[in-house]
Protein backbone atom coordinates (compact mmCIF):
# COMPACT_ATOMS: atom_id res chain seq x y z
CA UNK A 1 0.00 0.00 0.00
CA UNK A 2 3.41 2.39 0.08
CA UNK A 3 3.06 2.59 -3.60
CA UNK A 4 0.85 5.62 -3.89
CA UNK A 5 -2.69 6.86 -1.77
CA UNK A 6 -4.58 5.13 -4.71
CA UNK A 7 -3.67 1.69 -3.75
CA UNK A 8 -3.91 2.76 0.05
CA UNK A 9 -7.11 3.78 -0.65
CA UNK A 10 -8.43 -0.01 -2.39
CA UNK A 11 -6.50 -1.34 1.00
CA UNK A 12 -7.86 0.53 3.54
CA UNK A 13 -12.32 -0.09 3.24
CA UNK A 14 -12.69 -0.26 6.93
CA UNK A 15 -10.46 3.14 7.35
CA UNK A 16 -13.08 5.10 4.30
CA UNK A 17 -16.40 3.33 6.75
CA UNK A 18 -15.25 5.08 9.51
CA UNK A 19 -14.19 9.00 7.70
CA UNK A 20 -17.07 9.09 5.34
CA UNK A 21 -20.03 9.33 7.52
CA UNK A 22 -17.75 11.61 9.80
CA UNK A 23 -16.53 13.73 7.17
CA UNK A 24 -19.57 13.85 4.77
CA UNK A 25 -22.42 13.78 7.11
CA UNK A 26 -24.64 15.40 4.90
CA UNK A 27 -24.33 12.36 2.81
CA UNK A 28 -25.70 9.69 5.25
CA UNK A 29 -29.00 10.18 4.86
CA UNK A 30 -29.55 10.43 1.16
CA UNK A 31 -31.68 6.91 -0.29
CA UNK A 32 -30.16 4.02 0.92
CA UNK A 33 -29.89 0.56 -1.22
CA UNK A 34 -27.70 -2.29 -1.90
CA UNK A 35 -24.44 -1.04 -2.79
CA UNK A 36 -20.61 -1.75 -3.64
CA UNK A 37 -19.74 -0.47 -0.72
CA UNK A 38 -15.43 -0.37 -1.78
CA UNK A 39 -16.41 1.19 -4.94
CA UNK A 40 -12.65 2.08 -6.64
CA UNK A 41 -11.59 2.90 -10.42
CA UNK A 42 -10.14 -0.36 -10.48
CA UNK A 43 -13.00 -2.46 -9.59
CA UNK A 44 -14.05 -2.73 -12.58
CA UNK A 45 -12.93 -6.13 -15.14
CA UNK A 46 -13.87 -8.32 -17.93
CA UNK A 47 -15.82 -11.86 -17.87
CA UNK A 48 -18.06 -13.99 -19.98
CA UNK A 49 -21.77 -14.03 -19.30
CA UNK A 50 -23.46 -17.29 -19.44
CA UNK A 51 -23.76 -17.20 -23.61
CA UNK A 52 -20.22 -16.53 -23.68
CA UNK A 53 -20.35 -12.83 -24.78
CA UNK A 54 -17.67 -10.36 -23.26
CA UNK A 55 -18.43 -8.47 -20.53
CA UNK A 56 -17.11 -5.49 -18.61
CA UNK A 57 -18.40 -4.08 -15.37
CA UNK A 58 -18.06 -4.20 -11.33
CA UNK A 59 -16.41 -7.07 -10.43
CA UNK A 60 -15.64 -7.47 -7.36
CA UNK A 61 -18.45 -7.11 -4.77
CA UNK A 62 -16.55 -8.22 -1.62
CA UNK A 63 -18.20 -5.30 0.80
CA UNK A 64 -21.52 -5.01 -1.20
CA UNK A 65 -24.51 -3.88 1.85
CA UNK A 66 -26.74 -1.96 1.84
CA UNK A 67 -25.65 2.28 2.45
CA UNK A 68 -26.70 5.69 1.11
CA UNK A 69 -26.39 5.42 -2.74
CA UNK A 70 -23.98 8.94 -2.41
CA UNK A 71 -21.27 6.11 -0.69
CA UNK A 72 -20.49 4.36 -4.27
CA UNK A 73 -20.35 7.94 -5.89
CA UNK A 74 -17.97 10.19 -3.95
CA UNK A 75 -15.56 6.65 -3.17
CA UNK A 76 -15.25 6.03 -7.49
CA UNK A 77 -14.91 9.96 -8.13
CA UNK A 78 -11.98 9.82 -4.84
CA UNK A 79 -10.71 6.94 -6.56
CA UNK A 80 -10.26 9.23 -9.65
CA UNK A 81 -8.69 11.96 -8.30
CA UNK A 82 -6.10 9.86 -6.74
CA UNK A 83 -4.93 7.89 -9.62
CA UNK A 84 -5.02 11.49 -11.66
CA UNK A 85 -2.34 12.06 -8.82
CA UNK A 86 -0.60 8.84 -9.52
CA UNK A 87 -0.41 9.67 -13.03
CA UNK A 88 -2.93 7.49 -14.33
CA UNK A 89 -5.64 9.82 -15.87
CA UNK A 90 -5.51 13.00 -16.69
CA UNK A 91 -9.47 14.18 -16.64
CA UNK A 92 -10.17 17.71 -14.35
CA UNK A 93 -12.19 17.01 -11.03
CA UNK A 94 -14.84 18.90 -12.02
CA UNK A 95 -15.33 16.79 -15.54
CA UNK A 96 -14.97 13.58 -14.00
CA UNK A 97 -17.71 14.51 -11.63
CA UNK A 98 -20.27 15.54 -14.12
CA UNK A 99 -19.18 12.29 -16.62
CA UNK A 100 -20.54 10.43 -13.21
CA UNK A 101 -23.35 11.80 -12.33
CA UNK A 102 -24.26 12.02 -15.78
CA UNK A 103 -24.10 8.01 -16.71
CA UNK A 104 -25.82 7.37 -13.75
CA UNK A 105 -28.61 9.31 -14.11
CA UNK A 106 -29.14 8.51 -17.78
CA UNK A 107 -28.93 4.37 -16.59
CA UNK A 108 -31.09 4.86 -13.62
CA UNK A 109 -33.71 7.02 -16.00
CA UNK A 110 -32.82 3.79 -18.59
CA UNK A 111 -33.89 1.21 -16.21
CA UNK A 112 -29.54 0.16 -16.45
CA UNK A 113 -27.22 0.41 -19.31
CA UNK A 114 -25.28 -3.26 -19.47
CA UNK A 115 -22.06 -3.16 -21.19
CA UNK A 116 -21.17 -6.17 -23.61
CA UNK A 117 -18.41 -5.23 -25.25
CA UNK A 118 -17.80 -5.20 -28.88
CA UNK A 119 -21.02 -4.65 -29.71
CA UNK A 120 -21.72 -1.31 -28.83
CA UNK A 121 -19.03 -0.52 -27.12
CA UNK A 122 -15.97 -0.40 -29.26
CA UNK A 123 -13.78 2.21 -27.65
CA UNK A 124 -14.19 -0.13 -24.38
CA UNK A 125 -12.79 -3.05 -26.28
CA UNK A 126 -10.30 -1.36 -27.92
CA UNK A 127 -9.38 -0.45 -24.13
CA UNK A 128 -9.93 -3.35 -22.24
CA UNK A 129 -7.31 -6.00 -24.65
CA UNK A 130 -4.84 -4.30 -23.16
CA UNK A 131 -5.17 -5.67 -20.00
CA UNK A 132 -6.22 -9.41 -21.21
CA UNK A 133 -3.68 -11.82 -19.56
CA UNK A 134 -1.80 -13.91 -22.34
CA UNK A 135 -2.95 -17.34 -22.23
CA UNK A 136 0.26 -19.60 -22.10
CA UNK A 137 1.86 -17.41 -19.51
CA UNK A 138 -1.22 -17.05 -17.86
CA UNK A 139 -1.87 -20.76 -17.27
CA UNK A 140 1.82 -21.83 -16.84
CA UNK A 141 1.86 -19.45 -13.38
CA UNK A 142 -1.41 -20.65 -12.25
CA UNK A 143 0.22 -24.31 -13.16
CA UNK A 144 3.75 -23.09 -11.00
CA UNK A 145 1.34 -22.14 -7.54
CA UNK A 146 2.05 -24.54 -4.54
CA UNK A 147 -0.21 -27.08 -3.58
CA UNK A 148 -2.67 -26.08 -1.14
CA UNK A 149 -2.44 -28.55 2.01
CA UNK A 150 -5.33 -28.43 4.19
CA UNK A 151 -7.80 -27.34 2.71
CA UNK A 152 -11.43 -27.61 4.34
CA UNK A 153 -13.52 -29.81 3.09
CA UNK A 154 -16.10 -27.91 2.48
CA UNK A 155 -14.05 -25.71 0.32
CA UNK A 156 -12.86 -28.24 -1.71
CA UNK A 157 -16.24 -29.04 -2.13
CA UNK A 158 -17.53 -25.94 -3.60
CA UNK A 159 -14.44 -25.90 -5.66
CA UNK A 160 -15.41 -28.86 -7.39
CA UNK A 161 -19.18 -28.32 -7.81
CA UNK A 162 -18.06 -25.30 -9.90
CA UNK A 163 -16.04 -26.80 -12.19
CA UNK A 164 -17.68 -27.81 -15.89
CA UNK A 165 -19.51 -31.43 -15.35
CA UNK A 166 -19.35 -31.49 -11.54
CA UNK A 167 -15.29 -31.77 -10.89
CA UNK A 168 -12.78 -33.24 -13.56
CA UNK A 169 -9.50 -34.16 -12.06
CA UNK A 170 -8.14 -31.16 -10.22
CA UNK A 171 -5.35 -30.33 -8.17
CA UNK A 172 -5.02 -27.29 -5.43
CA UNK A 173 -2.93 -24.56 -5.33
CA UNK A 174 -2.46 -21.45 -3.27
CA UNK A 175 -2.80 -18.07 -4.70
CA UNK A 176 -2.05 -14.61 -3.73
CA UNK A 177 -3.90 -11.65 -5.23
CA UNK A 178 -5.92 -8.51 -4.00
CA UNK A 179 -4.98 -5.49 -1.81
CA UNK A 180 -7.87 -5.44 0.17
CA UNK A 181 -7.93 -8.71 0.33
CA UNK A 182 -4.82 -9.52 0.44
CA UNK A 183 -4.53 -11.41 3.73
CA UNK A 184 -7.98 -13.74 2.61
CA UNK A 185 -6.82 -17.38 1.90
CA UNK A 186 -7.39 -18.50 -1.54
CA UNK A 187 -7.34 -21.23 -3.27
CA UNK A 188 -7.29 -22.39 -7.35
CA UNK A 189 -8.97 -25.46 -8.04
CA UNK A 190 -6.83 -26.31 -11.66
CA UNK A 191 -7.87 -29.38 -14.14
CA UNK A 192 -7.24 -29.84 -17.43
CA UNK A 193 -10.12 -30.27 -19.24
CA UNK A 194 -11.01 -31.69 -22.82
CA UNK A 195 -7.89 -29.90 -24.71
CA UNK A 196 -7.17 -26.90 -21.77
CA UNK A 197 -7.22 -25.35 -18.41
CA UNK A 198 -9.96 -24.26 -16.39
CA UNK A 199 -9.65 -22.87 -12.95
CA UNK A 200 -11.94 -21.86 -10.61
CA UNK A 201 -10.75 -20.05 -7.13
CA UNK A 202 -12.57 -19.66 -3.46
CA UNK A 203 -11.66 -17.25 -0.95
CA UNK A 204 -13.44 -16.75 2.91
CA UNK A 205 -16.51 -14.64 2.80
CA UNK A 206 -16.27 -12.02 5.41
CA UNK A 207 -18.99 -9.80 6.83
CA UNK A 208 -18.57 -6.19 5.25
CA UNK A 209 -16.13 -3.55 6.98
CA UNK A 210 -19.40 -1.45 7.49
CA UNK A 211 -20.88 -4.03 9.84
CA UNK A 212 -17.46 -3.88 11.82
CA UNK A 213 -17.56 -0.52 12.24
CA UNK A 214 -21.41 -0.08 12.93
CA UNK A 215 -20.17 -2.50 15.50
CA UNK A 216 -23.35 -4.83 14.25
CA UNK A 217 -22.43 -8.66 14.52
CA UNK A 218 -20.95 -9.91 11.05
CA UNK A 219 -23.19 -12.95 9.53
CA UNK A 220 -21.54 -14.55 6.87
CA UNK A 221 -24.79 -16.29 5.54
CA UNK A 222 -26.48 -13.09 5.42
CA UNK A 223 -23.85 -10.73 3.46
CA UNK A 224 -23.22 -14.23 0.92
CA UNK A 225 -26.65 -13.14 0.32
CA UNK A 226 -26.16 -9.56 -0.42
CA UNK A 227 -23.45 -10.37 -3.26
CA UNK A 228 -25.09 -12.92 -4.81
CA UNK A 229 -28.50 -10.64 -4.93
CA UNK A 230 -26.02 -7.79 -6.12
CA UNK A 231 -24.45 -9.79 -8.48
CA UNK A 232 -27.85 -11.72 -9.88
CA UNK A 233 -30.10 -8.49 -9.68
CA UNK A 234 -27.86 -5.67 -11.36
CA UNK A 235 -29.26 -4.54 -14.94
CA UNK A 236 -26.15 -6.36 -16.60
CA UNK A 237 -24.95 -9.66 -17.37
CA UNK A 238 -23.61 -11.35 -14.44
CA UNK A 239 -20.90 -13.74 -14.46
CA UNK A 240 -22.48 -16.74 -13.84
CA UNK A 241 -19.39 -18.67 -12.13
CA UNK A 242 -19.18 -15.53 -9.21
CA UNK A 243 -20.82 -17.79 -6.74
CA UNK A 244 -21.14 -17.58 -2.80
CA UNK A 245 -20.89 -21.82 -1.80
CA UNK A 246 -21.56 -21.69 2.21
CA UNK A 247 -18.86 -19.67 3.95
CA UNK A 248 -16.99 -19.15 0.41
CA UNK A 249 -16.34 -17.30 -2.62
CA UNK A 250 -15.77 -19.20 -5.90
CA UNK A 251 -15.50 -17.10 -9.09
CA UNK A 252 -13.74 -18.31 -12.43
CA UNK A 253 -10.12 -17.65 -12.94
CA UNK A 254 -9.21 -16.90 -17.20
CA UNK A 255 -7.05 -14.67 -19.11
CA UNK A 256 -10.18 -12.98 -20.24
CA UNK A 257 -11.32 -12.44 -16.57
CA UNK A 258 -9.26 -9.71 -15.36
CA UNK A 259 -9.38 -6.69 -13.06
CA UNK A 260 -8.72 -3.48 -15.32
CA UNK A 261 -5.73 -2.03 -14.04
CA UNK A 262 -5.00 1.69 -14.56
CA UNK A 263 -1.28 2.00 -14.26
CA UNK A 264 0.63 0.92 -17.58
CA UNK A 265 -2.62 1.05 -19.61
CA UNK A 266 -2.52 3.11 -22.67
CA UNK A 267 -4.80 5.65 -21.56
CA UNK A 268 -8.68 5.92 -23.31
CA UNK A 269 -9.43 8.36 -26.32
CA UNK A 270 -11.80 9.90 -24.30
CA UNK A 271 -11.71 9.49 -20.63
CA UNK A 272 -14.71 11.47 -19.34
CA UNK A 273 -16.56 8.96 -21.89
CA UNK A 274 -14.58 5.62 -19.53
CA UNK A 275 -15.55 7.23 -16.50
CA UNK A 276 -18.72 8.09 -17.66
CA UNK A 277 -19.52 4.24 -18.41
CA UNK A 278 -18.14 3.61 -14.47
CA UNK A 279 -20.99 5.95 -13.39
CA UNK A 280 -23.64 3.97 -15.70
CA UNK A 281 -22.40 0.44 -14.11
CA UNK A 282 -22.43 1.98 -10.66
CA UNK A 283 -26.23 2.33 -11.19
CA UNK A 284 -27.00 -0.70 -12.84
CA UNK A 285 -25.92 -2.11 -9.59
CA UNK A 286 -27.60 0.47 -7.57
CA UNK A 287 -30.65 -1.16 -9.45
CA UNK A 288 -30.31 -4.29 -7.72
CA UNK A 289 -32.88 -2.19 -5.07
CA UNK A 290 -35.51 -1.21 -7.69
CA UNK A 291 -37.51 0.07 -4.90
CA UNK A 292 -35.45 3.03 -4.12
CA UNK A 293 -34.75 4.11 -7.72
CA UNK A 294 -37.11 7.09 -7.53
CA UNK A 295 -36.07 8.20 -4.35
CA UNK A 296 -32.38 8.28 -5.56
CA UNK A 297 -33.36 10.26 -9.01
CA UNK A 298 -35.42 12.45 -7.07
CA UNK A 299 -32.62 13.54 -4.14
CA UNK A 300 -29.85 13.24 -7.01
CA UNK A 301 -31.51 16.23 -8.68
CA UNK A 302 -32.76 17.75 -5.71
CA UNK A 303 -28.63 18.22 -4.98
CA UNK A 304 -26.26 20.92 -5.50
CA UNK A 305 -23.96 21.35 -8.55
CA UNK A 306 -20.65 20.35 -7.20
CA UNK A 307 -21.56 18.15 -4.33
CA UNK A 308 -20.19 15.23 -5.68
CA UNK A 309 -16.66 17.32 -6.65
CA UNK A 310 -16.64 18.69 -3.03
CA UNK A 311 -17.87 15.72 -0.86
CA UNK A 312 -14.31 13.70 -3.38
CA UNK A 313 -12.02 16.48 -2.75
CA UNK A 314 -12.31 16.17 1.02
CA UNK A 315 -12.06 12.41 1.29
CA UNK A 316 -8.90 12.61 -1.51
CA UNK A 317 -7.66 15.13 0.89
CA UNK A 318 -8.23 12.89 3.90
CA UNK A 319 -6.71 9.35 2.14
CA UNK A 320 -3.68 11.15 1.42
CA UNK A 321 -3.22 12.47 4.94
CA UNK A 322 -3.85 9.01 6.79
CA UNK A 323 -1.87 7.64 4.00
CA UNK A 324 1.48 9.94 4.61
CA UNK A 325 1.06 9.05 8.51
CA UNK A 326 1.23 5.32 7.54
CA UNK A 327 3.97 5.69 5.67
CA UNK A 328 5.49 7.67 8.21
CA UNK A 329 4.48 5.05 11.27
CA UNK A 330 5.44 2.28 8.88
CA UNK A 331 9.27 3.37 7.91
CA UNK A 332 9.92 5.10 11.28
CA UNK A 333 13.40 3.36 13.06
CA UNK A 334 10.94 2.10 16.01
CA UNK A 335 8.43 0.76 14.06
CA UNK A 336 11.22 -0.87 11.85
CA UNK A 337 12.41 -2.35 14.48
Amino acid sequence: MGTSASVFLRGTAYRWAQRWPELCPDLVDAPQLLAVGDLHAENFGTWSDGDSRFVWGINDLDEATTLPYTNDLVRLLTSIVLAVHAGHLSLDTDVAADAIVEGYGQSLADGGRPFVVGEHHRWLWEFVQHRLKDPPSFWNELAALPVADDVEPTMAEALAASLPQAGPPHRLVRRTAGVGSLGRRRVVALSNWRGGYVAREAKAIVPSAWRWVAGTPGDVTAHAWEIERCNDQAVRSPDPTYRAAGAWLVRRLAPDAVRIELAGLPRPQDERVFVRAMGSETANLHLATPSQTQAVVNDLAARPHHWLRKAAEVMAKDTVADWETWKARKLSPKSAS
